[in-house]
Parts: C-alpha cells; structure tokens; sequence
C-alpha cells in the first residue's frame, strides 16, 4: 500500500511539475516521442477550436435538423475513409522507416491502392443507402452531391495516409500543417455556402478543406521530408506485399475501434431523429477532441516502437505519464464549464447534452490506458489481443447503445461507450497484475532453489 501511496504521489508530482515549469516542456520536446505527440495533439486542438467555432457557426446558419443531417454524412464519410484505408496507414508507419531505396514506391502503391479502394466503397455505400440508412437517401437523388461525396471520400481517405506518412518520418509538424490549411478553409465556406446548400453546405465545406489540405501536403510538404518524391499512380508489389500481414490485422482493429465513433451518429439520426444527433453529435465531437490525447500519444509510441523497440518499456511509461497529465485537467475542465461551452451553441444544446459530455469525459481515462496498451501491441506486432479487446469495445458499445437509445435517448450512448471501455481498462490492468505476480513467483522459486 505504502508503494501504490509513493508511486501515486511520484506521478502527481510530476505532472504538476510538467504543466507549471518551461524547462520541463522544453526537456520532454527535445524527445521526439513527445515531439510528435505533441503536434498530432496541437493538431487536434486547432481543429477543436476551428471544430467548436465550426459547428457554433453551422447551428447558428443552419437548422438542427440540417446539422443533423450533415454530422451523419460526414461520419459516413471518415467511416468509408477508414475502410478504404485497408490498413495501409498503419502499415506505412511501421515500414517506411526501413523501406530505403523502396520509400517513393511504397507511398506511392498505398496512395493508389486506398484511392481506388475509396470509390469502390464510396459507390458501394450509396447504392446501399435504402438499407443501411434510409434517412440518408436524398444523397443519391442529386448527381451534384453524389459525385461530391465520392470525390470528398476519396480526398479524406488520402489526407489520412498522407498524415500518417509524415508520422513515420518524425515530421508531424506538417501533419499539423495539413490540419491548418483544412480548417482555415472550412471555417468561411460553410457560410458561403449556406446560400447554395443546406445540410450539404456543411459537407461540402468540410470536404473542399480537405481536398485543398491534402493536395498542398503531397504537392509541397511530401518532397521537402522525402527528396526527390513525385505523386505517380503506382502499385509495386513488392513493397506492399511485405506490409500486407501486418497492415490487415491493424485494418481490423483500427475499424473495430472507430466503428462505434462513425455509426453512432447514424445510429442516433435514424433511432432518435436528425435534431436529436445534433445535440449528441455535438457532445460526441468535443470528446472526441479529448480522445486525441491518449490516440495522439499512442500513434507516436508506435512511430517511435517502429525506430527503437528496445526502448518500448521507457516510451510507454513515458507515454502513459503524458496522457494522464493532459487527460486529469480535460475531465475536471469540462465538469466545471461543460455547460457553458455547449450554450455556445444554444440553449437546447446545452439542455439535452450536458450529461453526456461529462459521462464521455470520463471515459478519457479508460480509453487513455486502452489506447496506449494497443500502441505497444502494435509494436510488437502482437495483434490478436488488439483485435478482440477493439471487437469487445465495438460490440458493448453498438449493441447496449441500440437497446437504451430509445429509452435513455443520446445519454444511453454514454452509458454503453463508458461501461466498454472502462470493462476493457480493467481487464489490461488486471492482467499486467497477474503478469507481474507470475514473474515475481518464478523469481521466488529460482531464489529458493
């Protein structure tokens, strides 16, 4: 007890003293672990604050049932995007850092593969739309916005690899630099394009942002990490075979893990109806902003397992220390000036999802040690715990949500995300107990004999 008492008081002191000391933030930024961590995070609270202004500008310009309708198109969008991705992302930040010669190649083969699979899939989900969401069907009634999403899905899918590209290569400052470019441009276009669209507008702004931040990345940013790279369609197979194994398995468990961030909304709009999403999804997009801590911090385990894996033990305990320090202040932040943020938005906002918002800021701590172990699976290329813990929390998640949203309404979802993840935290807290008690008992008996 005294020990659990010392090392609690140890990890206090420290991110006390990391929050209030410059020298202690410009100690951690020297490492690229945190380095990189901490633009794929800077990146996420531009786009929150860009985000925040965003949806206060589209639930002011636009109804709560056109918010509602465009919150469900675009995380149909991120979900295809997801899909389409087939892994390669993952793929290419455990790999490239040892493609050489093969790097241009590589890029180039996981660009055309994702690209071509993004149309397919995009093309596959319209056509399904009576089936899995009717309430989405005007979608293919107009050619404009058909032609729209596939080009918008198309332009996500690749933004995401090319993000995760430059990850590999240590340079997430111009991952960030991606996600400025897109929110400078979405912020005006939503309004100008209220007058032409209704809830396509917001879409559409999202997706211009998007093209535009992913064609000045592979156009300008690309050739400056990776000299001598040019954009050419290509698919080598022999530098895709070797990341197909391990890009597939992480294929499975990046869409078990986003599954439930992606369907929900389109869940909540066809169980609870479009003004009903729009309270949640406002909710659900600030926590997401939240959850880039902890992904943030796990990516960049990843990316620094790829260089140096006999370091794994000290990242990890590195990277579990930053995402506390920056996860205990979220939750108590958003418990004291929830509500008022979400007034912001409006009264009913703030009305019919404040609850919400502080039962998802609490499953910030669970999803931190979730993410992070998965990180150092994902490094030692152990996967088939990654992939049924991930399928765990997709199914707890999905299931319990579909049953209590039309008895709790968007406050069931909450309840099932939390009590998922919370039941996985404790079975990886569990088994690192009973790991150590093993090892401590081979010990015992090697001693004794």
């Amino acid at each position: 007890m005294r020990r659990l008492d010392s090392a609690m008081s140890k990890i206090l002191s420290d991110i006390v003293g990391t929050l209030t000391s410059r020298d202690g933030l410009r100690q951690r930024l020297r490492i690229p672990l945190y380095r990189n961590a901490f633009y794929l995070m800077m990146n996420s609270a531009i786009t929150a604050a860009v985000g925040l202004a965003f949806w206060i500008l589209a639930a002011r310009f636009y109804l709560a049932e056109d918010v509602g309708f465009a919150s469900a198109i675009i995380s149909a969008m991120m979900l295809l995007a997801l899909l389409s991705t087939i892994g390669l992302d993952y793929g290419l930040i455990r790999f490239l850092p040892d493609s050489g010669k093969d790097s241009n190649a590589m890029i180039n083969s996981c660009l055309t593969i994702s690209g071509l699979a993004s149309i397919i899939i995009a093309l596959i989900f319209i056509a399904g739309l009576g089936l899995w969401s009717p309430a989405l069907l005007f979608l293919r009634q107009d050619p404009i916005f058909l032609g729209a999403f596939v080009v918008f899905t198309v332009g996500w899918t690749l933004g995401m690899l090319l993000g995760r590209t430059f990850v590999a290569e240590r340079r997430a400052g111009f991952t960030l630099a991606q996600g400025i470019i897109f929110n400078l441009l979405r912020l005006p276009l939503v309004i100008l394009l209220v007058a032409f669209f209704a809830a396509f507008g917001i879409f559409a702004s999202w997706g211009i942002g998007a093209m535009a931040a992913f064609g000045i990345g592979i156009l300008l940013f690309l050739p400056r990490v990776r000299a001598g790279y040019r954009p050419f369609p290509t698919i080598r197979r022999k530098v895709v075979n070797q990341m197909v194994r391990f890009s597939f398995a992480n294929y499975i468990a990046a869409l078990l893990w986003f599954a439930p961030i992606f369907i929900l909304p389109m869940m909540v709009v066809n169980l609870v109806g479009a003004e009903a999403n729009a309270y949640f999804y406002v909710a659900w997009a600030i926590a997401n902003v939240l959850f880039t801590i902890p992904l943030g911090t796990s990516l960049s385990l990843f990316a620094e397992g790829s260089y140096e894996e006999q370091r794994l033990g000290q990242d990890t305990r590195r990277s579990l220390k930053l995402a506390f320090t920056l996860a205990i202040p979220a939750i108590v932040l958003i418990f004291l000036i929830g509500d008022k943020l979400l007034l912001i938005f409006g009264p009913a906002y703030a009305e019919n999802a404040t609850k919400l918002l502080r039962i998802l800021a609490l499953s910030l701590m669970p999803v931190s040690l979730n993410a992070i172990y998965f990180g150092v699976k994902r490094v030692e290329m152990k996967m088939k715990s990654v992939i049924g813990l991930t399928a765990f929390i997709a199914v707890a998640t999905l299931v319990p949500s579909w049953v209590l949203l039309p008895q709790m309404g968007i406050l069931g979802v909450g309840v099932a995300w939390l009590s998922s993840q919370g039941v996985v935290a404790l079975a990886i807290i569990i088994s690192f107990i009973l790991r150590r008690v093993a090892v401590r008992e081979r010990l015992r008996k090697l001693g004794a004999s």
